[in-house]
């Protein structure tokens, strides 16, 4: 199994321990390993302007330039960073780049997850 099989892998396995958080949150749910590897419900990708939750997570490039909005970038940055280096939640005003471009404003929850030996980041985002 490949590195990035394996990420797909641990990805899929806590979206499955989550799906009724996913399907049943009020919320836009999303979970991210890294640039390469997130998964999202329907509602967040919708918010975004996203036809699907699929089509988020086919997205390339990073997650940081391709989903938030520039002024928003480093409060997001500094917040997944204190998840993984302290186990530390955090609830953020954060501005989104939908698929067009337009910013939508939320107040994001951000948790530390651990799911198969792997650390990963557990957001809530509502939009304002």
């Amino acid at each position: 199994m490949s590195h990035n099989e394996h990420h797909e892998g641990v990805l899929d396995g806590v979206a499955g321990q989550l799906k009724t958080v996913f399907a049943q949150s009020a919320q836009g749910v999303y979970i991210y390993l890294d640039d390469d590897h997130l998964i999202c419900n329907e509602k967040f990708a919708k918010m975004l302007g996203y036809s699907s939750a699929k089509e988020v997570r086919s997205t390339e490039g990073s997650f940081l330039e391709a989903f938030v909005a520039e002024s928003s970038q480093p409060v997001l940055a500094k917040a997944y960073q204190d998840a993984m280096e302290h186990q530390t939640g955090s609830t953020n005003q954060i501005t989104w780049k939908t698929k067009t471009d337009k910013e939508v404003g939320s107040t994001t929850i951000l948790v530390p997850i651990e799911f198969d030996e792997h650390l990963l980041a557990l957001h809530f985002v509502t939009e304002k």
